[in-house]
Formats: C-alpha cells, sequence, structure tokens
C-alpha cells in the first residue's frame, strides 16, 4: 500500500491552493453577498487548467487521472463552495457525459471550449416533480421527420443559465420499454435553440456565488443528431454520470471540511479567554481532535475510490460511501468551527459561516444522503 500522491498530484494541489487563497478568498465573500457568479473568476480558473482535467488533450483537456481533478475540487472547496461547484458541475455533470457518450463530432464540436474554461454546461435531470425519484420524469421528447421535439421543464441545473453556457443535456422520455417502463434518451439542446429558455435562481441559502437555473423546453426541435449515444440509453448516461458526481460532490464536503476546521483551529489559538487561548480547553481541543481524525479518515476513503476508478475496477459502492461520509463530515466540522467561534461566528465578517451554510447542499445534491444510503445497502446485499 502506499498513499505518497505523485509529484504531479503534489504540485497539483500547490498550485490550486496558492491560486485559491490569491484569487478566490479576496472576493469569496463579496461574491456571495451579492449572489454574483464571476464569468472572469471562472475563465481565470479555465487559464489554469481547472476545466477537463481527466478529458484528452485532443479535445483540450488536461489529460490528467480523476484523483488529480478531485484534488484540485477538495482545494478550491477549501476556500469557497461555490467555485468548487462550478468546476464540479463544470467537469463532472458538463464535459462528463459529452466526453463519455458523444460521438466524435459532438466532442469536437464542444469539448474544447469547455476543457478551456471559455464555456459551460449544464447536465439537466432534476425536475420539479423528480429529484430522488428520477424515474418520476415528466419532460418528454417525440420524433418529428428528423428531427425531435421537447416539452417540459428541469430546475436547480448548475452552470447552465449564464454568459459563459453554451448549452445544456437534457434527459427526457422518449417511449415506452417492453417492460412497461419509460425510456429515456439524452439530448444536447444548444443555447439560443427557438422554445428553449434558462432562467437563473437567486434567493439561495448555499452556493450563491454559482450559476443554478431552471430550463424550459417548450417545443424546442433539435436534429436526431443531437442525441446522446443512442436512443435509450439516457438512464444509463445518468446513473454513469452520478457515480463521478459523487466522488466530486465527496471532494466538496472533504475540502470544505478541511477549509471550516482550519478557520476554527486558527481562531481557537488567537482567541483568548479566562488567560489562554481557547485551543488549550479541553471541550475545543477535543472537538478540533475529532474534526483532524474524521478528515483523515474521510480523505483515505475518497482517495480510494478515486484509485479504484483510475485502476478501472468497481468503484460505486467507495463512491456512495466517500459522497456520503464527506458531506455530513462537513456539516459536523462546520458546526464545531461556529460553536468555536462563538457570536462571532454567526456574523458574515467571519467567513466560517459560509461553510456552514454551503454544506447543506452536499446532503442533497447529486443523491441525498437517504439515497447514498440505499445504494450502499444494496450493495451490500441488504
Amino acid at each position: 500500500m502506499n498513499f505518497d500522491l505523485t509529484k504531479e498530484q503534489e504540485m497539483i494541489r500547490r498550485e490550486v491552493r496558492k491560486f485559491a487563497l490569491k484569487e478566490i478568498e479576496p472576493i469569496a465573500g463579496e461574491l456571495d453577498e451579492n449572489e454574483q457568479f464571476s464569468s472572469d473568476l471562472t475563465r481565470k480558473m479555465g487559464d489554469i487548467g481547472l476545466f477537463g482535467m481527466f478529458v484528452s488533450e485532443k479535445y483540450d483537456g488536461q489529460a490528467m487521472d480523476y484523483l488529480s481533478y478531485i484534488i484540485a475540487v477538495e482545494e478550491i472547496a477549501r476556500i469557497d463552495g461555490s467555485q468548487a461547484a462550478t468546476i464540479a458541475a463544470g467537469n463532472s455533470l458538463g464535459i462528463g457525459p459529452l466526453y463519455y457518450f458523444g460521438s466524435e463530432e459532438q466532442k469536437k464540436k464542444y469539448l474544447p471550449p469547455l476543457c478551456r474554461g471559455e464555456a459551460l454546461w449544464g447536465f439537466g435531470l432534476t425536475e420539479p416533480t423528480a429529484g430522488s425519484d428520477a424515474g418520476g420524469s415528466k419532460t418528454t421528447a417525440v420524433p418529428d421527420g428528423d428531427d425531435w421535439i421537447i416539452n417540459g421543464s428541469k430546475i436547480f441545473i448548475t452552470n447552465a443559465a449564464c454568459e459563459m453556457t453554451l448549452g445544456v443535456t437534457v434527459q427526457a422520455i422518449t417511449g415506452t420499454r417492453a417492460n412497461g417502463k419509460p425510456e429515456y434518451t439524452c439530448f444536447i439542446v444548444e443555447k439560443g435553440t427557438p422554445g428553449f429558455k434558462a432562467v437563473p435562481m437567486h434567493k439561495k441559502m448555499m452556493w450563491r456565488a454559482s450559476n443554478t437555473a431552471e430550463l424550459y423546453f417548450d417545443n424546442v426541435r433539435v436534429p436526431k443528431e443531437n442525441i446522446l449515444g443512442k436512443q435509450g440509453d439516457g438512464f444509463h448516461q445518468m446513473l454513469k454520470t452520478l457515480d463521478g458526481g459523487r466522488l466530486s460532490i465527496g471532494s466538496m464536503g472533504l475540502g470544505g471540511a478541511q477549509g471550516a476546521y482550519d478557520l476554527a483551529l486558527k481562531y481557537a489559538k488567537e482567541r483568548k479567554q479566562f488567560g489562554q487561548p481557547i485551543s488549550k480547553f479541553q471541550a475545543v481541543a477535543f472537538k478540533l481532535a475529532d474534526c483532524a481524525m474524521e478528515i483523515e479518515c474521510a480523505r483515505n476513503l475518497l482517495y480510494k475510490a478515486c484509485w479504484l476508478r483510475n485502476e478501472k475496477r468497481p468503484f460505486e459502492k467507495e463512491a456512495a460511501m466517500a459522497k456520503l461520509y464527506c458531506s455530513e463530515l462537513m456539516g459536523r466540522v462546520a458546526n464545531h468551527a461556529v460553536q468555536i467561534h462563538g457570536g462571532y461566528g454567526l456574523m458574515k465578517e467571519y467567513n466560517v459561516e459560509r461553510f456552514y451554510r454551503d454544506q447543506k447542499l452536499l446532503d442533497i445534491g447529486e443523491g441525498t444522503s437517504e439515497v447514498q444510503r440505499i445504494v450502499i445497502s444494496r450493495y451490500i446485499g441488504c
């Protein structure tokens, strides 16, 4: 067993951390307060190679292993969840399906600008009546000559309604299978297609500086060439996409937990009560010790899941475990961090309150904690 990172992975951690401290940390609070998605900051993240990290150089990707990508997300999340969400969704949900399931023509057309960080792409799965129950989708696509006509709506779609958005992948019902269940197919819908409307969502509790959208499809006509992969493969594509997405959400939980812990430890060493730093009091020291221990456990679990994926071995169970554990860990660490800050932890002048808010999405997005437990229980034979 070798737990050492490669020199390249160590360099990625070092350089991404340096970037996050210099470019993101000074403006993260302001962007959060104003609910402002920053195209400028997103392009800067593209300039240092944070998009298309696992994509072949043929499509202007970085051709790195999956753990390198996860480390990058972790380091961004250590500073700000909103920017980490832009990177995680941009790669796992935007670029991923196009890269793994798209035709050669589709890859050549869409991947280069996405991998360079010049544009973003959304993944339209969740609907107002279909969250955990993805089978409850109502968006439909019906054939009409050489075209398909899409009708329906999606909600809570990241990166799908900003000035950088190039288009979205949308899952729709295209028929009924022999067993009576719906047939799902994924379609590529470019921004500006008649009948397609993307509306930014505001007043979010968390990830306020990331772009979240509602999507509306009103007789949207796309050519049959816009099918992603093959007709009827949509549900399989969705499951594979979410398997990878769980690793990136896990990385956001790990990075966010590390960031909240860093803030709490620093504050505890500086804040004095009863004549000494509060870090010297056992009640506080034990909280920090528990945080450090659990973060180490989480990192090993997540990295092992990434290693399994890199080795092309089954990783789905471990991905669900890592997503669940890292997400809930951030909640525990952020809660301790706010408690250690006391009243100051409730004020926006201190970044720890942002970590506390940003965590909650991780329990819900890309498979709720309850769904992860269902997935894990099935893998262990329950």
